[in-house]
């Protein structure tokens, strides 16, 4: 399973000490417990593919920066649990919101994958030979 963000990427869009005290759970490590991000990760990612994998091959040969955002907005959301504020539910909604889109179509990632053929413009043509019954070829019938 590809993990679509890292430590990393939420200490750059969170900042190291909201970090801190979401995975610091007894306060004794001081610092970010990496194995609570690994989880949240891979669960946000896990929810990621769900949403994505009935349109797109997985993994992803390439990981568009959407995912990056959209994978950190859930672990955020997921280490915050029911201490969620209204702001992080909104986001964690609008990310949702999103991902039933991709998932739908009505959205794109903007990705082909490799050995599938693209959108075909094979469509079906219907060519009619005229009209069978009309009042002109009735004779005085109808």
């Amino acid at each position: 399973m590809t993990v679509y963000a890292t430590q990393a990427d939420l200490v750059q869009r969170f900042g190291e000490a909201e970090l801190i005290s979401l995975t610091d759970r007894d306060g004794t490590a001081g610092a970010i417990v990496a194995s609570v991000i690994d989880q949240v990760l891979a669960d946000a990612s896990a929810e990621i593919d769900g949403y994505i994998g009935g349109r797109y091959k997985l993994p992803l040969a390439s990981v568009p920066a959407v995912l990056n955002r959209l994978c950190c907005d859930i672990a955020r959301f997921l280490l915050y649990d029911v201490r969620a504020d209204e702001q992080l539910t909104k986001r964690y909604d609008a990310v949702i919101k999103f991902l039933t889109a991709l998932g739908k179509g009505d959205l794109s990632l903007g990705l082909q994958d490799e050995g599938e053929a693209g959108p075909s413009q094979n469509l079906a043509e219907i060519q009619s030979d005229g009209h069978v019954f009309r009042r002109g070829n009735s004779k005085g019938f109808i």
